[in-house]
């Protein structure tokens, strides 16, 4: 298949890195479409973890050029540092495209990002103050300085003139933060930044359509998940881009016409990192079960993940809104410990059944899921590498969710290394 989209379904952390990398062996570009590095994909590769942020998890396939699309906002700080890591753990990165039509990640976004959080108080999103959501504004508002700027400093100069009039107005009158300097900015962009980076800029569009001219395989990786797109995730509790596959196509100027097939990403529970509403959550000893076997804690950020019962409500939405083809489950070996395992199959709010998430956060707040239960396995599934070996209840507990959401389970992951899945027959 040409291309392929991989998608989250969920609110992030489903285990899309480890998914790429999978994939990634028979791909020839790796692509990442939306996000920043408000997102953290983990990789096990024997006994070495690789914590990714921007670069593509691709990376560390040989064969692979992994691309930052025309979607994504880039820290330059951040790229690079990331650059370093991989190559003084002896990964080439030196084959990474970075499109230049992506979007800067400046200074006065981090700040922004941090003093509005603050100022919102108990209201707050539970953003990573990493200046993503304030980039994201700028890119709508038409002020944003992209990573082609780093290569015209006049044009840098001139566009940072402008914005910091903006930033440092109300940095200052409004949250009282001291003015940032535009001499110290222009020193590390332009001094420090662009020299690192510039080799990497390229027209990724022309790029990957000529990839699929020649016969190449593509891999389009997003970052977070479904339920924290700006537009079909409980919003506001959401990312500022479209993690959805729709936003695979603005994000890399391939068209929908290019993508073969899209491969939603699902925990065999769910998980969410800071606030917003959960249907499903557990807040009590079976909670913390999923949190410890889980290791449910941020790639970036450390944060203790909130943790529920798998929501089928909620992947069937996820397969409507990207036209999933097939499913990804992973960290199934998490319910090893559970005598008994719930899936939620419907919402119940005001004396109505949902099946589909409602469309008004009122009712999404007050959700009381319908749950199905079904018996655990009580096995250790982590040595498991064929379906003849799964129990007979893990196999009935993927039937059951495949079931509900009208996908078929193709792969299954039953640990965090690159050879812990059983794949299944599309």
């Amino acid at each position: 298949m040409p291309t392929t989209v991989i998608v989250g379904t969920q609110w992030g952390d489903e285990g899309k890195g480890k998914l790429t990398d999978l994939l990634a062996k028979d791909m020839d570009f790796v692509v990442r479409y939306q996000g920043g590095h408000n997102a953290g994909h983990t990789v096990v590769v024997r006994d070495d973890s690789f914590a990714l942020q921007l670069v593509p998890s691709g990376v560390l396939y040989e064969h692979t050029v992994p691309v930052i699309g025309n979607g994504v906002v880039v820290d330059p700080g951040v790229l690079i540092d990331e650059i370093e890591m991989l190559e003084a753990r002896g990964v080439d990165a030196s084959r990474l495209k970075v499109s230049g039509s992506a979007h800067l990640v400046m200074p006065y976004h981090h700040e922004l990002d941090k003093v509005t959080e603050r100022f919102l108080g108990k209201n707050s999103l539970g953003t990573t103050k990493r200046g993503i959501g304030p980039a994201y504004a700028d890119k709508a508002s038409r002020v944003g300085l992209r990573v082609q700027d780093l290569l015209d400093p006049r044009i840098f100069a001139e566009k940072l003139d402008v914005a910091l009039r903006e930033k440092n107005a109300i940095l200052a009158k409004v949250y009282n933060r001291l003015p940032l300097d535009a001499d110290e900015i222009i020193d590390r962009y332009l001094g420090t930044y662009a020299p690192k980076i510039a080799p990497m800029v390229t027209d990724t569009v022309s790029l990957l359509h000529e990839a699929l001219a020649g016969g190449k395989n593509i891999l389009l990786e997003g970052a977070q998940a479904t339920f924290l797109d700006l537009d079909h995730g409980t919003y506001p509790f959401v990312t500022s881009s479209n993690p959805c596959a729709g936003g695979a196509c603005t994000g890399t100027g391939l068209g929908p016409r290019d993508i073969d097939a899209v491969i939603g990403v699902a925990k065999a529970y769910v998980t969410r990192v800071g606030a917003g509403p959960f249907p499903t959550e557990c807040k009590d000893a079976e909670g913390e079960l999923m949190v410890d076997r889980g290791h449910e804690y941020g790639t970036n950020t450390g944060r203790r993940r909130r943790t529920g019962w798998l929501d089928a409500v909620m992947l069937r939405q996820a397969v409507r809104l990207s036209s999933i083809s097939e499913i990804a489950i992973t960290k199934l070996d998490v319910l090893d410990a559970f005598d008994t395992l719930k899936v939620c199959v419907a919402y119940e709010a005001g004396g109505v059944q949902y099946k589909h998430m409602p469309y008004h956060q009122s009712v999404l707040h007050q959700a009381v899921p319908v749950y199905a239960e079904l018996p655990g396995w009580k096995a250790d599934l982590t040595n498991v590498t064929t379906i003849a070996d799964l129990p007979s209840e893990a196999l009935d507990f993927i039937g059951f969710l495949s079931e509900q959401v009208g996908v078929n389970v193709t792969l299954v992951g039953v640990g965090p290394a690159r050879s812990q899945f059983v794949r299944f027959v599309a």
